[in-house]
């Protein structure tokens, strides 16, 4: 009996294209730990401030892709307008990839100012120019996605997290400091084009059109708001750090919310890659929708907490053991960014719903005000140090993002309520 529940509970195309991504992710946590180690070893605490700096221009900047917006509306698209909506996406892709381009290479500048730290300038323009590779790759990416077939996006991971790492962890070693992280983001964009061309057939349109680019933009709007805020939320005590406190300490922060959120984040997204074309694939289903939802719901919990739990329970002994004595001060923070975790999954789940069924207005409004709560309570806490700022992390997530994750899941479900969504 319980060996059928547990076949149960682990099969089905959601875990499969779990396993897919899970695996990949495995890889990367391979290869990535061996780059965490040298750069713990051979990086000071400025040097991995300076990295926050860059790695933070970098994942705003994505947000302005609209990767996952202009993505998630061909995912969610009719069979017969997803042509149209794939050409016009691609076009709107080019436009505002090359305006991220110009923007960045225009504020490298001002925020090496900012910060105290010339050195940021060139990393930053270096780093703009994945942004003229990405147009070629979004929408294969999107329509495989869409297909279920995670296991090419899984394949593509394992390769850029291979070489990316090996890169890394050479260009350490010869002392190249920040650039060391840099190269390497530039150096691997291009295995992303090669596989994903390889292994879907859609092509880039030869005549431009803008068709029905209200509706794709309207869509895509809103997730491009909520992803602004969620690159805020997740910025904001890196920008309140390195401005209140300094590089250094900074820098103590990053490698514990690295080490700490960046291990269970690779888990996570496992997951989360997999959830929201496996909910859109019965969006017009309430019941199997409902079924769906907490079956992910349920299969992920049972293995993010008995891992996150592990992860925290032993940071005392693998941190210094693996990275190094200097890194025992952040431990504490480690320890309450693993925990800050679990609610941070439930609220990927909570926007995934809302998100199939076309509720992306209220996924924005929220994530509006979740975002001032977040913002205050750390300009709070950052008066006593970075442990202060880690603890109203998870505290702030504790208590809003559940209540927000139960009045959701009742909206949807109600009765009549899919009806009216998508009408």
């Amino acid at each position: 009996m319980l060996t059928q529940k547990i076949k149960q509970i682990f099969s089905g195309q959601f875990i499969q294209n779990v396993g897919w991504m899970g695996g990949a992710e495995l890889f990367n946590r391979i290869f990535r730990l061996a780059t965490t180690v040298t750069l713990a070893r051979t990086f000071t605490a400025t040097e991995y401030g300076l990295t926050a700096v860059i790695f933070t221009v970098v994942e705003f900047a994505n947000v302005f892709t609209l990767r996952k917006g202009i993505g998630a509306k061909i995912i969610q698209a009719e069979e017969g307008e997803l042509l149209v909506i794939s050409n016009t996406s691609y076009w709107l892709n080019w436009m505002l990839c090359f305006g991220i381009f110009v923007l960045l290479l225009m504020l490298a500048f001002p925020i090496s100012v900012f910060y105290g730290s010339p050195e940021l300038v060139w990393p930053i323009c270096a780093s703009a120019l994945i942004y003229l590779m990405m147009p070629f790759y979004l929408i294969n990416g999107a329509l495989i996605q869409r297909e279920n077939r995670l296991k090419v996006t899984a394949l593509c991971q394992v390769l850029q997290s291979l070489v990316a790492n090996a890169i890394t962890v050479i260009l350490a070693l010869l002392g190249m400091g920040v650039w060391a992280v840099v190269w390497p983001m530039i150096l691997t964009t291009p295995i992303w084009i090669i596989v994903l061309w390889r292994y879907h057939p859609w092509r880039p349109p030869q005549a431009f059109s803008l068709h029905r680019w209200k509706e794709i933009v309207h869509f895509g709007g809103n997730l491009l708001g909520v992803s602004l805020l969620q690159q805020v939320r997740n910025n904001i005590d890196y920008l309140i750090i390195g401005r209140g406190l300094g590089m250094d300490a900074l820098g103590l922060y990053y490698f514990a919310f690295n080490a700490g959120f960046g291990i269970s984040r690779n888990v996570i997204n496992a997951f989360t890659t997999a959830l929201f074309p496996y909910l859109c694939q019965v969006k017009h289903d309430i019941q199997q929708l409902k079924v769906r939802y907490f079956s992910s719901l349920k299969k992920t919990f049972s293995i993010i907490i008995p891992f996150i739990a592990l992860q925290a329970g032993l940071a005392p002994f693998y941190v210094p053991l693996v990275f190094g004595e200097k890194w025992t001060e952040g431990i504490p923070i480690l320890i309450l960014i693993c925990l800050s975790v679990l609610p941070f999954s439930f609220s990927i789940f909570t926007n995934d719903l809302l998100n199939t069924v076309g509720k992306t207005k209220i996924t924005l409004y929220f994530n509006l005000i979740y975002t001032c709560i977040f913002g205050l309570t750390l300009l709070i806490c950052v008066r006593w140090g970075i442990l202060a700022v880690a603890a109203g992390v998870l505290l702030s997530q504790l208590v809003v993002l559940p209540i927000f994750g139960i009045w959701a899941i009742a909206k949807v479900f109600k009765k009549d309520s899919l009806s009216v969504a998508l009408k």
